[in-house]
């Protein structure tokens, strides 16, 4: 059998002195050495450069006119006026365009679902009514066309809950079924990277409950209790779900105690293991809930109006854990008592219709700033995909009703940080955290303005997506 010869010449053979043949080996794995560090720094050097002639908001401090930042290996290193660029660093002129830290979605679904109608490209919502162990970021894909439409428009990272917010009240599995309480684990994701592993900024993020909640009978999903669409329409008892309000009651102390019930076990747990009892065995489940048990992680809880917030409230002082409030309403009856428990919330989208029947038309524009007005730390959260990619614009409605713009803006940028526990690494434009940074040629949170680059983890990211590829496809058509 003849064997091909490969493309690759062999090196020569050694001859000579044996001081000879110790030098060209010396020589030729010098030159190796250099090639494979020359390699290195060249993969390297895409997350180091040296931006400058920039307008920089650092959000946690005064713009900086004229400023530059250094970034090497993907973080800041140093942000200024007169800073002086190091020698032999890629310099990026930013021409006196504006440079803001990267937005942030703190409710979506991004990197798990696909398209909802298609169950397959849906990764959320897994069967059983307490399930902690489960977590999002391991599910996530890169691949999603979602993350390419939100990244331009300037958000770079993400909350990616396991599984829908709903608002209170739980909610069946995939395709229904049981009330779910506990859904999993909440992920903090950046929008690019190779990998879920290359995403992750912080993979328990937080701990997603379903809270329980009556639910009336008017407006999107609750409001007057005393009005029975089902009544009106069909449903109600006949399709299984409680008609009366002493039925929901009933229902909801029930679930109430159920998930009583899983905390106090979860502690039995804690007690047995800090003890190492006899027989003790791991558990998954129960593994999973101790780092909220010991407040090291909040549980992200669905409720949505006065009542549900304030026995989320009262269950978070019972169980002892820390908690943040997902999309609230009725923030002036429950903003005092937020304030005073220091739990923050998550708002959201301010062009949402009345969720009440007798709510105001303007609820979801003027809810943040009466969350400001409380002292209720806030951020804001789109809780759909499809919306993800205008969470600039949701603050910016909210500053048209009250809320001042620096605040709007800290609200997509240092408070989600601060709330989801990734402030130490983004959230601001700030020495020693990620380059998550946006040049762009006005204010991010208006519809007018262009967002020229994104970088995340200082990666000069692609500002591509389907959709503009489908737009340069067909504008270009005969």
């Amino acid at each position: 059998m003849i064997k091909k010869k490969s493309g690759v010449r062999p090196l020569p053979p050694l001859r000579g002195s044996r001081s000879q043949e110790s030098e060209l080996r010396t020589t030729r794995s010098l030159i190796l050495g250099l090639l494979l560090a020359s390699s290195v720094f060249a993969a390297d050097a895409g997350n180091t450069f040296f931006l400058k002639n920039a307008d920089v908001y650092p959000v946690t401090g005064p713009m900086i006119k004229g400023g530059s930042i250094l970034v090497q290996d993907g973080k800041i290193v140093d942000v200024g006026a007169k800073l002086v660029a190091p020698k032999g660093v890629n310099v990026i002129d930013a021409h006196g365009s504006r440079v803001y830290p990267g937005l942030i979605d703190s409710g979506t679904e991004l990197g798990l679902s696909e398209i909802s109608a298609e169950r397959v490209s849906v990764d959320t919502s897994e069967l059983g009514e307490f399930m902690p162990q489960l977590r999002a970021l391991i599910a996530v894909n890169p691949e999603s066309e979602h993350l390419g439409v939100v990244r331009v428009n300037g958000v770079t990272s993400a909350i990616s809950f396991p599984a829908p917010v709903r608002g209170g009240g739980g909610g069946g599995g995939r395709g229904g079924g049981a009330t779910q309480y506990i859904s999993g684990q909440a992920a903090m994701i950046h929008l690019s990277g190779w990998t879920w592993e290359d995403m992750e900024v912080a993979r328990s993020a937080a701990m997603q409950l379903n809270f329980p909640a009556i639910r009336g009978r008017g407006g999107r999903g609750g409001g007057n209790p005393d009005f029975d669409v089902e009544a009106l329409f069909g449903g109600g008892a006949a399709a299984g779900g409680a008609t009366t309000f002493a039925e929901q009651k009933r229902q909801y102390d029930q679930q109430i105690a159920k998930i009583n019930d899983f905390f106090d076990a979860a502690r039995q747990y804690q007690k047995e293991r800090t003890a190492n009892a006899p027989g003790f065995k791991k558990d998954l489940k129960m593994e999973a809930m101790m780092p909220v048990l010991e407040g090291k992680l909040p549980l992200a809880v669905s409720a949505n109006r006065a009542r549900s917030i304030h026995d989320a409230v009262l269950f978070a002082d019972k169980q002892h854990v820390k908690i943040v409030i997902l999309e609230p309403h009725d923030i002036d009856k429950v903003g005092a008592e937020l304030k005073a428990k220091n739990i923050p919330v998550i708002l959201g989208r301010t062009e949402a219709l009345p969720d009440a029947e007798d709510a105001a038309y303007d609820e979801g524009e003027t809810g943040p700033a009466e969350a400001y007005k409380a002292g209720v730390k806030f951020a804001f959260g789109t809780f759909d995909n499809e919306f993800s990619r205008n969470i600039g614009l949701q603050a910016s409605r909210a500053s048209a009703f009250g809320l001042p713009p620096e605040e709007a803006l800290k609200a997509v940028t240092i408070n989600a940080a601060q709330i989801w526990g990734t402030a130490d690494k983004m959230g601001s434009i700030e020495k020693g955290k990620w380059a998550d940074l946006i040049i762009c040629d006005g204010d991010p949170l208006d519809t007018m303005t262009h967002i020229e680059r994104v970088f995340i983890k200082g990666n000069d990211t692609e500002m591509m997506n389907k959709q503009i590829r489908l737009y340069r496809k067909y504008l270009e058509r005969p």
